[in-house]
Protein backbone atom coordinates (compact mmCIF):
# COMPACT_ATOMS: atom_id res chain seq x y z
CA UNK A 1 0.00 0.00 0.00
CA UNK A 2 1.07 3.60 -0.67
CA UNK A 3 0.09 6.15 1.93
CA UNK A 4 -0.62 9.79 1.08
CA UNK A 5 -2.29 12.52 3.07
CA UNK A 6 -5.52 14.31 2.26
CA UNK A 7 -6.41 17.27 4.50
CA UNK A 8 -4.30 15.77 7.29
CA UNK A 9 -5.90 12.30 7.12
CA UNK A 10 -3.95 9.33 5.77
CA UNK A 11 -5.39 7.80 2.60
CA UNK A 12 -4.40 4.34 1.45
CA UNK A 13 -3.78 3.94 -2.29
CA UNK A 14 -3.28 0.53 -3.84
CA UNK A 15 -0.45 -0.14 -6.32
CA UNK A 16 -3.10 -0.49 -9.05
CA UNK A 17 -4.48 2.98 -8.27
CA UNK A 18 -0.95 4.37 -8.43
CA UNK A 19 -0.40 2.77 -11.84
CA UNK A 20 -3.71 4.16 -13.11
CA UNK A 21 -2.75 7.63 -11.88
CA UNK A 22 0.58 7.41 -13.70
CA UNK A 23 -1.33 6.29 -16.79
CA UNK A 24 -3.54 9.39 -16.62
CA UNK A 25 -0.49 11.66 -16.33
CA UNK A 26 1.21 9.92 -19.27
CA UNK A 27 -1.95 10.32 -21.36
CA UNK A 28 -2.05 14.07 -20.69
CA UNK A 29 1.67 14.34 -21.46
CA UNK A 30 1.30 12.45 -24.75
CA UNK A 31 -1.66 14.65 -25.77
CA UNK A 32 0.35 17.79 -24.98
CA UNK A 33 3.35 16.57 -26.96
CA UNK A 34 1.09 15.56 -29.88
CA UNK A 35 -0.53 19.03 -29.96
CA UNK A 36 2.92 20.65 -29.87
CA UNK A 37 4.19 18.58 -32.80
CA UNK A 38 0.99 19.25 -34.74
CA UNK A 39 1.40 22.97 -34.13
CA UNK A 40 5.04 22.82 -35.24
CA UNK A 41 3.99 20.92 -38.37
CA UNK A 42 1.40 23.51 -39.44
CA UNK A 43 2.65 26.51 -41.40
CA UNK A 44 2.27 29.70 -39.41
CA UNK A 45 2.16 33.31 -40.54
CA UNK A 46 2.02 36.68 -38.83
CA UNK A 47 0.50 39.70 -40.57
CA UNK A 48 1.87 42.78 -38.79
CA UNK A 49 -0.16 45.88 -39.61
CA UNK A 50 1.61 49.21 -39.18
CA UNK A 51 -0.29 51.99 -40.87
CA UNK A 52 -0.16 54.71 -38.23
CA UNK A 53 1.10 58.27 -38.41
CA UNK A 54 2.67 60.45 -35.75
CA UNK A 55 -0.30 62.79 -35.34
CA UNK A 56 -1.37 61.79 -31.81
CA UNK A 57 2.29 61.53 -30.87
CA UNK A 58 2.73 65.15 -32.00
CA UNK A 59 5.65 64.04 -34.16
CA UNK A 60 6.34 64.05 -37.86
CA UNK A 61 7.83 60.54 -37.70
CA UNK A 62 5.30 57.66 -38.04
CA UNK A 63 4.77 56.21 -34.58
CA UNK A 64 5.90 52.71 -35.56
CA UNK A 65 9.34 54.12 -36.46
CA UNK A 66 9.88 56.00 -33.20
CA UNK A 67 12.81 54.46 -31.33
CA UNK A 68 12.34 53.04 -27.83
CA UNK A 69 14.95 51.07 -25.87
CA UNK A 70 17.46 51.52 -28.66
CA UNK A 71 15.47 50.66 -31.79
CA UNK A 72 12.19 51.50 -33.60
CA UNK A 73 8.96 50.21 -32.08
CA UNK A 74 8.24 48.03 -35.11
CA UNK A 75 11.52 46.16 -34.76
CA UNK A 76 10.63 45.12 -31.21
CA UNK A 77 7.30 43.81 -32.53
CA UNK A 78 8.79 41.71 -35.33
CA UNK A 79 11.47 40.39 -32.99
CA UNK A 80 8.79 39.21 -30.56
CA UNK A 81 7.33 36.91 -33.23
CA UNK A 82 10.71 35.63 -34.33
CA UNK A 83 11.61 34.71 -30.75
CA UNK A 84 8.73 32.25 -30.50
CA UNK A 85 10.80 29.86 -32.66
CA UNK A 86 7.83 28.35 -34.50
CA UNK A 87 9.10 29.18 -37.98
CA UNK A 88 6.56 31.98 -38.36
CA UNK A 89 6.61 33.72 -41.75
CA UNK A 90 6.20 37.44 -41.07
CA UNK A 91 4.37 39.76 -43.46
CA UNK A 92 4.71 43.45 -42.67
CA UNK A 93 2.02 45.79 -44.02
CA UNK A 94 3.11 49.42 -44.39
CA UNK A 95 1.77 52.49 -46.21
CA UNK A 96 3.42 52.81 -49.63
CA UNK A 97 5.08 56.06 -48.64
CA UNK A 98 6.81 54.45 -45.65
CA UNK A 99 8.24 51.34 -47.28
CA UNK A 100 11.53 52.92 -48.39
CA UNK A 101 11.99 54.58 -44.99
CA UNK A 102 11.57 51.19 -43.34
CA UNK A 103 14.20 49.60 -45.57
CA UNK A 104 16.61 52.41 -44.69
CA UNK A 105 15.93 51.88 -40.97
CA UNK A 106 16.62 48.15 -41.31
CA UNK A 107 19.99 49.00 -42.83
CA UNK A 108 20.73 51.64 -40.20
CA UNK A 109 19.91 49.33 -37.27
CA UNK A 110 21.30 46.16 -38.89
CA UNK A 111 17.88 44.58 -38.48
CA UNK A 112 17.92 41.02 -39.79
CA UNK A 113 14.60 39.46 -38.76
CA UNK A 114 13.31 37.83 -42.00
CA UNK A 115 10.08 39.35 -43.25
CA UNK A 116 8.14 40.23 -46.38
CA UNK A 117 6.88 43.78 -46.97
CA UNK A 118 3.65 44.73 -48.70
CA UNK A 119 1.68 47.97 -48.94
CA UNK A 120 -1.41 48.80 -46.93
CA UNK A 121 -4.80 50.09 -48.01
CA UNK A 122 -7.08 52.98 -47.11
CA UNK A 123 -8.30 51.25 -43.94
CA UNK A 124 -7.12 48.60 -41.51
CA UNK A 125 -9.51 46.16 -43.19
CA UNK A 126 -7.90 46.76 -46.57
CA UNK A 127 -4.40 46.59 -45.10
CA UNK A 128 -5.07 43.22 -43.47
CA UNK A 129 -6.70 42.02 -46.68
CA UNK A 130 -3.57 42.98 -48.63
CA UNK A 131 -1.42 41.16 -46.09
CA UNK A 132 -3.49 37.99 -46.37
CA UNK A 133 -3.22 38.12 -50.17
CA UNK A 134 0.52 37.58 -49.84
CA UNK A 135 -0.14 34.10 -48.43
CA UNK A 136 -0.60 31.61 -51.25
CA UNK A 137 -1.68 28.70 -49.06
CA UNK A 138 -5.12 27.95 -47.62
CA UNK A 139 -3.96 25.53 -44.92
CA UNK A 140 -2.19 26.87 -41.85
CA UNK A 141 -2.55 29.45 -39.11
CA UNK A 142 -2.15 33.22 -39.19
CA UNK A 143 -1.83 35.74 -36.37
CA UNK A 144 -2.78 39.34 -37.13
CA UNK A 145 -1.08 41.88 -34.89
CA UNK A 146 -0.77 45.63 -34.40
CA UNK A 147 2.70 46.86 -35.31
CA UNK A 148 2.67 49.21 -32.33
CA UNK A 149 2.19 46.49 -29.72
CA UNK A 150 5.90 45.70 -29.18
CA UNK A 151 5.46 44.24 -25.69
CA UNK A 152 3.56 41.12 -26.73
CA UNK A 153 5.20 38.09 -25.17
CA UNK A 154 5.96 34.62 -26.49
CA UNK A 155 3.37 32.93 -24.27
CA UNK A 156 0.51 34.99 -25.71
CA UNK A 157 1.66 34.31 -29.29
CA UNK A 158 2.07 30.59 -28.63
CA UNK A 159 -1.30 30.37 -26.86
CA UNK A 160 -2.97 32.21 -29.76
CA UNK A 161 -1.63 29.73 -32.31
CA UNK A 162 -2.43 26.70 -30.13
CA UNK A 163 -6.01 27.84 -29.47
CA UNK A 164 -6.57 28.73 -33.15
CA UNK A 165 -5.33 25.28 -34.14
CA UNK A 166 -7.71 23.60 -31.67
CA UNK A 167 -10.78 25.87 -31.86
CA UNK A 168 -10.43 27.84 -35.10
CA UNK A 169 -9.50 31.26 -33.71
CA UNK A 170 -8.09 33.03 -30.67
CA UNK A 171 -8.31 36.67 -29.60
CA UNK A 172 -6.18 38.15 -26.80
CA UNK A 173 -8.18 40.09 -24.20
CA UNK A 174 -7.91 41.44 -20.65
CA UNK A 175 -10.55 42.31 -18.01
CA UNK A 176 -11.38 45.94 -17.33
CA UNK A 177 -9.73 47.46 -14.27
CA UNK A 178 -11.84 50.61 -13.98
CA UNK A 179 -15.55 51.22 -13.63
CA UNK A 180 -17.39 51.67 -16.92
CA UNK A 181 -20.44 53.76 -17.83
CA UNK A 182 -22.46 53.82 -21.04
CA UNK A 183 -23.16 57.28 -22.44
CA UNK A 184 -26.12 57.86 -24.77
CA UNK A 185 -26.93 61.46 -25.67
CA UNK A 186 -27.13 63.31 -22.34
CA UNK A 187 -27.76 60.18 -20.29
CA UNK A 188 -25.34 57.66 -18.79
CA UNK A 189 -25.59 54.49 -16.77
CA UNK A 190 -23.18 52.16 -15.03
CA UNK A 191 -22.37 48.77 -16.59
CA UNK A 192 -21.02 45.61 -15.00
CA UNK A 193 -17.34 45.64 -15.92
CA UNK A 194 -17.10 41.89 -15.29
CA UNK A 195 -19.16 41.38 -18.45
CA UNK A 196 -16.67 43.26 -20.68
CA UNK A 197 -13.16 42.71 -21.99
CA UNK A 198 -10.57 44.96 -23.62
CA UNK A 199 -9.56 43.39 -26.91
CA UNK A 200 -5.93 43.20 -27.96
CA UNK A 201 -3.87 41.52 -30.63
CA UNK A 202 -2.61 39.04 -31.68
CA UNK A 203 -5.77 37.57 -33.11
CA UNK A 204 -5.06 34.17 -34.63
CA UNK A 205 -7.14 32.20 -37.13
CA UNK A 206 -7.23 29.14 -39.32
CA UNK A 207 -5.97 30.48 -42.60
CA UNK A 208 -8.77 29.33 -44.89
CA UNK A 209 -11.46 30.75 -42.61
CA UNK A 210 -10.04 34.24 -42.19
CA UNK A 211 -9.09 34.53 -45.87
CA UNK A 212 -12.65 33.63 -46.83
CA UNK A 213 -14.03 36.13 -44.32
CA UNK A 214 -11.92 38.95 -45.78
CA UNK A 215 -13.27 38.37 -49.29
CA UNK A 216 -16.29 40.45 -48.33
CA UNK A 217 -16.47 44.25 -48.55
CA UNK A 218 -15.35 46.52 -45.74
CA UNK A 219 -17.94 47.51 -43.16
CA UNK A 220 -17.84 50.15 -40.37
CA UNK A 221 -18.99 47.41 -37.99
CA UNK A 222 -15.65 45.64 -38.45
CA UNK A 223 -13.76 47.06 -35.48
CA UNK A 224 -11.08 44.38 -35.58
CA UNK A 225 -10.21 41.16 -37.40
CA UNK A 226 -12.35 39.01 -35.10
CA UNK A 227 -15.50 40.93 -36.04
CA UNK A 228 -14.83 40.15 -39.72
CA UNK A 229 -14.78 36.42 -38.96
CA UNK A 230 -17.69 36.74 -36.54
CA UNK A 231 -19.82 38.13 -39.39
CA UNK A 232 -19.59 34.70 -41.06
CA UNK A 233 -21.22 33.07 -38.04
CA UNK A 234 -18.10 31.78 -36.31
CA UNK A 235 -17.82 31.88 -32.53
CA UNK A 236 -14.88 33.94 -31.20
CA UNK A 237 -12.60 32.43 -28.54
CA UNK A 238 -10.94 34.78 -26.06
CA UNK A 239 -7.54 33.99 -24.55
CA UNK A 240 -5.63 35.72 -21.77
CA UNK A 241 -3.77 38.82 -22.94
CA UNK A 242 -1.56 41.05 -20.82
CA UNK A 243 -1.77 44.56 -19.39
CA UNK A 244 1.83 44.96 -20.62
CA UNK A 245 0.68 44.35 -24.20
CA UNK A 246 -0.20 48.01 -24.74
CA UNK A 247 -0.91 49.68 -28.07
CA UNK A 248 1.33 52.73 -28.40
CA UNK A 249 -0.78 55.64 -29.63
CA UNK A 250 0.02 58.58 -27.32
CA UNK A 251 3.14 60.11 -25.73
CA UNK A 252 2.06 58.57 -22.40
CA UNK A 253 1.97 55.11 -24.02
CA UNK A 254 5.43 55.73 -25.42
CA UNK A 255 6.88 56.63 -22.02
CA UNK A 256 5.28 53.56 -20.43
CA UNK A 257 6.56 51.21 -23.15
CA UNK A 258 10.06 52.66 -22.82
CA UNK A 259 9.98 52.05 -19.05
CA UNK A 260 8.66 48.50 -19.41
CA UNK A 261 11.24 47.55 -22.05
CA UNK A 262 14.10 49.15 -20.17
CA UNK A 263 13.42 48.31 -16.54
CA UNK A 264 11.02 45.35 -16.38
Amino acid sequence: MVQTKNHGFPVRRTPLEGILRIGEIMKILIQTISRTFLLLDMQKYAVIVAGGSGTRMKREMPKQFIPIAGKPILMHTLKAFEQVKLGIEIILVLPKGQMEDWKNLCTQYHFEVPHQITHGGDSRFQSVKNGLRQIDHEVGLVAIHDGVRPLVNSQIILNAFETAEQKGNAVAAVPLKDAIRQVVADENKVLNRKEYRLIQTPQAFRLHQIKAAFRRDDNPAFTDDATVLEATGEKINLIEGSYRNIKITTPEDLALAEALLTHF
